[in-house]
């Protein structure tokens, strides 16, 4: 993880790094309400938790245990990394009969599979292997894939690959593999914000590996403040910041391919891969911030907005206005500017907003 600490106005301001996206969160400062926070290691990545107890006793110790033991059991049921966990063993088997999993397992792919729907198989949770080909994840190859490679892998790709029963899962096919990276994460955010709200309180901000739930208000008795990393600060920019949202009561997630890519043979591969081709995106899009109620949605839309054009992403959003996403995009001039869909107050944005 890597942190920048920066003066802006009233605020200061941290810089998390994670896989897919940035964000950094604005705190002012009250000594009236408590400032309350803690870290951890999880899913391969950190977690930062921020609660702000104006009355309410926080029992940091206690609840660092409670979240840790959380995270534990998410990465025992969803973990590709894990040998021993339910997706891995669901993925070495090549049985065609019912394969029981958690109900947190389920919960996501349920979604995961919801979205695929409303996206037509642009998001899909049956990578895993298209992902190792592309070396990505787990154990993952070292060389470009053929043509014939990849068709043979698409054939067992694909949602409708996986059966969802009331008391668990079926393959259709034998060497079908769940990857669930681009949910599980966000999942587990909501997991543990809901446990923290169950303690009582209401002013809370979660943040996992970058993907973010907020509630209430911050240190100052504001709404929190996310800044919105700048894709170009890693090639000549001096500003870190493309803009700044406030933050209802809402969750965030950024997907992009500007940090998080391979290179084989000489050639720089993003991360993202088109489920339906087999081959990672060729895009103008550099990433895709989504706004959503659970930062489970959040997640699993920026992944899937990241795999399609601007307009093709802004008309699926159309018929799902729970969602709100903002584009930064790279023109042909090698100009950044910055679209996004409707009722999203973006400020102190360094590049043109193109409505």
């Amino acid at each position: 993880m890597i942190a920048l600490v920066k003066i802006l106005k009233y605020f200061s301001i941290k810089k998390t790094q994670f896989i897919l996206g940035f964000f950094v969160m604005f705190i002012g400062c009250d000594l009236s309400r408590e400032l309350i926070s803690f870290s951890g290691e999880t899913m391969g990545t950190t977690y930062n938790i921020k609660v702000i107890s104006a009355s309410k006793i926080f029992d940091v110790k206690t609840i660092k245990l409670e979240v840790d033991s959380l995270l534990n059991e998410l990465n025992k049921q969803m973990s590709t990394w894990d040998t021993e966990s339910e997706i891995s063993k669901f993925n070495i088997s090549s049985s065609s009969k019912i394969f029981n999993i958690s109900t947190s397992f389920m919960t996501v792919l349920r979604n995961a599979y919801d979205i695929s729907v409303k996206t037509n198989g642009l998001f899909d949770v049956t990578v895993y292997d298209l992902m190792k080909s592309w070396g990505f994840g787990p154990n993952p190859l070292t060389e470009i894939p053929s043509q014939s490679e990849i068709d043979s892998i698409l054939v067992y790709t694909g949602f409708n690959n996986i059966v969802l029963l009331d008391n668990g899962i079926i393959k259709s096919h034998p060497k079908t593999k769940l990857d669930l990276n681009a949910i599980a994460k966000g999942y587990a955010v909501d997991v543990v914000f809901y446990h923290i709200q169950s303690k009582g309180f209401t002013d809370i901000f979660i943040e996992i590996g970058g993907e973010l739930r907020c509630s209430g208000y911050n240190q100052n008795n504001e709404k929190w403040l996310i800044g919105i990393e700048n894709p170009m600060e890693l090639i000549s920019s001096d500003n870190n910041i493309t803009g700044v949202i406030k933050l209802d009561n809402k969750s965030v997630a950024t997907s992009g391919n500007y940090r998080n890519f391979i290179n084989l043979r000489g050639e720089n591969l993003g991360h993202t891969i088109n489920p339906l081709t087999g081959y990672p995106i060729k895009t103008d899009i550099l990433s895709v911030t989504t706004i959503a109620n659970s930062c489970m949605e959040a997640d699993a839309w920026a992944t899937a907005l990241m795999t399609m054009d601007y307009e093709t992403g802004l008309e699926i959003l159309s018929a799902n206005n729970n969602i709100k996403a903002i584009w930064i995009i790279k023109s042909k001039d090698e100009e950044l500017k910055i679209r996004m869909s409707n009722n999203i107050d973006l400020k102190n944005s360094i590049y043109p907003i193109i409505k």
